[in-house]
């Protein structure tokens, strides 16, 4: 019994360094979008506009006392999209994806709720993907679209509906 506990232990201890190794080479890559609700309604519609040059923050924060672990920045590209290279495991961690600014002066609020995003950075949890998928985040237009009124009437539920 204690030689099968033994080779156990040393096995064990052979494959560490290279699980190690293996998630030191495979960095996480967070992908995502910043919009403009152009309607003020909270969430996006098809008048949403998606922000090119928008800032977006990956901050990650110790789970037992909430200090600023990690941080790294991106800017939208041209389809308001990010993408963000995560380098290391941050299994002791809570990451969020957060909205640092808009590119559009007329479009600059965040809107709470949608100004945040959980993202999961651990291989500890059984996914095997590299790729992350952020929710979207927006900023609140300044004055909503004269259209929006016709806009969210699709949007809305009726009696007959339910």
């Amino acid at each position: 019994m204690a030689k099968i506990l033994l080779v156990a232990i040393a096995v064990c201890a052979l494959a560490s360094p290279i699980v190690t190794a293996r998630f030191a080479d495979n960095p996480f890559l967070v992908k995502g979008s910043a919009y403009c609700d152009t309607c003020r309604c909270g969430y996006e519609t098809d008048a949403s506009k998606y922000l090119a040059g928008a800032v977006v923050r990956i901050e990650c924060r110790d789970r037992a006392n909430s200090k600023l672990t990690y941080t790294k920045e991106a800017v939208t590209d041209s389809t308001g999209h990010y993408q963000i290279l995560v380098e290391t495991d941050r299994g002791d961690d809570w990451c969020d994806a957060v909205l640092v600014k808009s590119s559009d002066p007329e479009c600059s609020s965040p809107n709470a709720g949608r100004d945040r995003a959980r993202v999961i950075l651990t291989r500890n949890n059984g996914m095997t993907s590299n790729t992350r998928f952020a929710n979207a985040m927006g900023f609140l237009k300044n004055t909503p679209l004269a259209s929006c009124a016709q806009i969210l009437q699709k949007y809305q539920e009726t009696e007959e509906d339910v």
